[in-house]
């Protein structure tokens, strides 16, 4: 193994991940649902925590595992979170009850994204996660980037896409959208971002001032 597998490893197994999301996470599993690793969702609860988040979105409800993790680091954030599977909404409502969180701070909405976030306020979020269909990362992650706050940041689990990003020979329509995605904000003057190799990946983008 080489050194950079050993301190990738390293920086995936050091994270306790408290007992609530634990069962959460193995709730998606049994609904087939991938969710985000640890490690990502440790890194996800710093930045809520840095930017001391009180508006939350997150593209993807799951069983609730990111959210979870949102909301760990900005104890009196409210999450708006979307989601196509009611039945998903319904497991994740239950975990963040189980969690103590309170139902006032946890606002579901069921359906599509792309019919959702148009409709949603520009400029109205502190953190904004998109972890839904992935064919669909570029275009969840435009409309994110409207609705964050200037200084506000966008997080992207699996921004590596099961390790075929950094690979030009994996040309599959998922893997050039997550490439696509990577390289465009990379080169963006109106963001600054961070990609991170933890878990699946994680892309940082931080919306800078107008």
């Amino acid at each position: 193994m080489s050194h950079h597998d050993q301190s990738w490893r390293f920086a995936t197994d050091i994270v306790s991940e408290p007992e609530v999301i634990q069962a959460a996470r193995a709730q998606s599993l049994e609904l087939g649902i991938d969710a985000i690793s640890p490690a990502i969702g440790a890194q996800s609860a710093v930045v809520t925590a840095a930017t001391a988040a009180r508006s939350v979105l997150e593209v993807g409800t799951g069983a609730g595992v990111s959210g979870l993790w949102l909301l760990r680091g900005a104890t009196a954030a409210t999450l708006t979170s979307i989601d196509v599977e009611a039945d998903h909404q319904q497991g994740a409502r239950s975990n963040f009850t189980d969690a103590g969180i309170q139902p006032s701070r946890v606002r579901l909405i069921t359906g599509r994204a792309r019919d959702v976030l148009p409709r949603m306020n520009e400029n109205a979020y502190d953190v904004v996660l998109v972890d839904a269909d992935p064919a669909g990362v570029i275009e969840y992650v435009e409309h994110a980037l409207r609705l964050a706050r200037p200084g506000g940041t966008v997080l992207v689990p699996h921004a590596l896409w099961k390790g075929r990003v950094a690979d030009p020979a994996q040309r599959d329509e998922i893997t050039t959208g997550f490439r696509t995605l990577v390289t465009e904000i990379a080169a963006s003057p109106a963001v600054v971002s961070a990609l991170s190799t933890v878990g699946d990946g994680l892309l940082q983008i931080t919306k800078l001032g107008e």
